[in-house]
């Protein structure tokens, strides 16, 4: 698995379909910060709620310049079908082969009713891209909690 990632170190690049098969890159946002996290499985109820917590917060995201984008295993289809019936207002990205998860630590092992399973390891990142689309990580924080994540991150951030 890879090394855990920290603020300060480098942003790894992506270019990923988002849920209407567009390509989104981290580079599409330079000389902007951006909030990027990592959720299990759309339509699930914890992944639901952290979808829905970031749409209610995007307003002042956005105000505080700060853009959201949702990266998980889904196929397209599905991200689509999420995006739709929860009315998530930022980009939902597939990451069908793990990749990106995978260098962004947010893909390994981790307990699971006592089991030690490969999983989605629920994380998010607070990117600064400067202007040739080169990112740097902010804040780090893995193993975060769906029920109440937004609303602490916003504290953390000041918005």
């Amino acid at each position: 698995m890879t090394e855990r990632l920290t603020a300060g170190d480098a942003a790894p690049a992506f270019s990923l379909p988002d849920a209407d098969g567009k390509p989104v890159s981290l580079s599409d946002f330079a000389g902007q910060r951006v909030i990027v996290y990592f959720y299990p499985a759309a339509m699930t109820p914890g992944c639901t709620t952290q979808a829905v917590d970031f749409t209610a917060a995007a307003p002042d995201l956005d105000q505080a310049g700060l853009q959201v984008l949702g990266i998980s295993p889904d196929p397209v289809k599905k991200l689509a079908q999420f995006r739709d019936t929860e009315s998530v207002s930022f980009p939902l990205l597939s990451d069908e082969d793990k990749s990106t998860l995978e260098a962004y630590a947010s893909f390994g092992e981790k307990m699971l009713y006592g089991k030690l399973i490969q999983a989605v390891i629920r994380s998010t990142f607070v990117i600064d891209v400067d202007g040739d689309g080169d990112g740097t990580i902010a804040v780090a924080q893995y193993n975060v909690k769906a029920t109440g994540h937004v609303a602490k991150l916003r504290r953390d951030l000041g918005v």
